[in-house]
């Protein structure tokens, strides 16, 4: 089963393409993701990448934790499941009718 890692600590300037060479050697790789401002395109500092399967993500974790990347130390864990984002309470954002 895959298993998804956060990486951070990333260079600004890292891209995908890196942060993928960066983890290859210690197996397959699903996907990697840097991710980025919406607003602005700026790498946030921070990232993805799923590996295929659990003994590879562990392996992982436990080799390139505090290895520098791009001159800074990466911080890599077993990422947590995403938190609702979703707004709790107004009127959802529509419009309120007034009679």
């Amino acid at each position: 089963m895959a298993k998804k890692l956060y990486v951070g600590g990333l260079a600004y300037s890292v891209t995908e393409q890196e942060l993928e060479a960066f983890f290859a050697p210690l197996g397959k790789i699903t996907s990697v993701a840097v991710i980025k401002d919406r607003d602005t395109g700026q790498s946030k500092g921070f990232g993805f990448v799923e590996m295929e399967d659990d003994a590879a993500a562990q392996n992982a974790i436990k080799e390139l934790n505090g290895k520098e990347l791009s001159g800074r130390a990466l911080m890599v864990n077993e990422a947590r499941p995403q938190e609702d984002r979703r707004s709790g309470g107004g009127n959802g954002g529509g419009f309120r009718k007034s009679y």
